[in-house]
């Protein structure tokens, strides 16, 4: 990995990021794909954390991006903990399986962690962030609004006893909600793609709407 650099996002990176977010997540969780015009309006959001803004940059070329926003816990008594969360995070097709989303999250959260932030919490398969250390949100003892245990909702104490038992809410940043209109407009910028069903996306769904008891 001589060549490989991890650094801040640019200005002049973002086209090539949603590009290559296109790629990635293209027919993956559903026909076609609406993450990279996430990302595109992610970075507008107060909620946005620029300094947790990263790609993967090898050889001169970006080949990977994650992307923050803080998010928030509340216990019973009102408490709020602000927390992050990211996403989307994404590795071109190209350059897939060589550990360099476990890279990523890894790089990113230790700057969370210096940052002051004690807490992620993400939604994604449990099989792609165990091995960075993320465990059921039921083990942390939090849930959705409506008291619900999503088995694709994962935490990870940046800061040991940070999530100390009580039972917490989980708070998403209002960013992720946009009109899929929206999304299909911004599409109309990049080259035609022909949209398909692949087996991951029924796999997306069980996932999706899978709870934990």
């Amino acid at each position: 990995m001589e060549n490989l650099i991890i650094r801040n996002e640019t200005a002049g990176d973002q086209r090539e990021v949603e590009r290559l977010i296109r790629e990635a997540f293209w027919d993956v969780h559903a026909p076609g794909c609406a993450e990279h015009y996430l990302a595109h309006i992610l970075r507008g959001h107060p909620d946005f954390v620029p300094e947790l803004d990263l790609v993967v940059e090898l050889d001169g070329q970006v080949v990977g991006s994650i992307l923050y926003t803080r998010a928030a816990l509340e216990d019973e008594a009102g408490e709020r903990k602000t927390i992050l969360a990211f996403g989307p995070i994404a590795v071109h097709p190209a350059f897939q399986r060589r550990g360099y989303v476990k890279l990523l999250i890894e790089r990113s959260l230790a700057r969370g962690r210096e940052l002051g932030y004690e807490a992620a919490v993400i939604f994604g398969n449990p099989d792609n962030y165990a091995s960075s250390g993320f465990k059921s949100c039921k083990n942390y003892n939090i849930c959705t609004g409506d008291g619900v245990f999503p088995a694709a909702m994962l935490a990870k104490e940046l800061c040991p006893g940070a999530l100390d038992g009580r039972k917490w809410t989980y708070c998403e940043s209002p960013a992720y909600q946009f009109d899929p209109a929206d999304a299909q407009e911004f599409d109309r910028q990049f080259p035609p793609k022909e949209k398909g069903w692949r087996p991951s996306q029924e796999m997306f769904y069980i996932m999706s709407h899978a709870s934990l008891q």
